[in-house]
């Protein structure tokens, strides 16, 4: 049974109602997040049922595949049920397979946020992240056709993705950011401090890799609170983060319906006080 002491809800930018499950995805790809998904009806049903057991928050990007995720999610999801929000990203050239480089030229991000409407079948995407800065072009000039396409209601909120507090405050200067996306979870907490700062902001975190349970040390403390609750390593490090704190939503992928029900499933732990102090030494 849920109990009342965690929030399954956050309101992204003050206004939308999001189940703090989502999903995430990029695993709905081929090998190196490039090309298509084997098993493109598979990935079709994982993504009908996440929606059917309650998901509301789909995390994609314009890299992923590239283009081809955000085509399967219209594929699987159009015409989309009332309150879903899909949260794109723009931002990467994809060469090839395991090849991300940056690109934060006004033109591509234009193209990007562009191409990512008429793949998604939207009029405006919920919320748009900028996957990474570009160490070659100043995020002011990255950000200006964002902040036109905002201005034009073609995106109603913007993230940031692998961003210290420094470049979130920069790319404030430019339009408000509702969000940041980093790598976070049990075993990998280096941007703590950034979770911290957004929290005390009320902007969303969103963790990407959020299934990660840490180093082997870690491995007996786990398995024993996981024990405890009749649950999965896999569970326990996605009830923690949802106990971390408040704002963070999150986005585990998966190309398996089993582990779509596994995931879903950690919003019903509820850690103890001292469990939850355990995992976080």
């Amino acid at each position: 049974m849920i109990t009342s002491k965690t929030a399954l809800t956050y309101a992204l930018g003050g206004q939308l109602n999001i189940n703090r499950v989502g999903y995430g995805a990029m695993q709905l790809t081929g090998d190196g997040v490039f090309g298509e998904v084997a098993d493109r009806e598979n990935a079709k049903k994982v993504l009908q049922a996440a929606v059917a057991a309650g998901v509301n928050f789909i995390d994609t990007a314009e890299a992923y595949g590239p283009q081809l995720n955000e085509s399967l999610i219209a594929d699987a999801l159009y015409p989309y049920k009332p309150g879903v929000i899909i949260a794109t990203k723009g931002g990467f050239n994809r060469p090839g397979p395991g090849q991300w480089i940056p690109n934060g030229s006004p033109g591509f991000i234009r193209e990007n946020i562009e191409g990512s409407l008429k793949r998604l079948k939207v009029e405006t995407i919920d919320l748009w992240q900028l996957h990474r800065f570009d160490p070659n072009v100043p995020v002011e000039e990255t950000l200006a056709p964002v902040a036109e396409a905002v201005k034009a209601g073609k995106i109603r909120f913007v993230g940031l993705s692998e961003v210290n507090i420094e470049q979130i405050e920069r790319a404030e200067k430019v339009l408000p950011i509702v969000s940041v996306q980093n790598l976070y979870n049990l075993g990998n907490r280096q941007w703590e401090e950034v979770l911290d700062y957004t929290t005390r902001r009320n902007m969303a975190f969103i963790p990407w890799f959020p299934l990660a349970s840490g180093p082997e040390s870690m491995a007996d403390k786990i398995n024993k609170i996981a024990d405890a609750h009749n649950a999965t390593t896999a569970q326990i490090a996605l009830a923690w983060l949802l106990q971390r704190a408040e704002n963070i939503l999150l986005i585990p992928g998966t190309k398996s319906i089993g582990h779509l029900d596994e995931n879903m499933k950690a919003a019903e732990i509820e850690l103890s006080a001292e469990e939850f102090e355990e995992l976080s030494k």
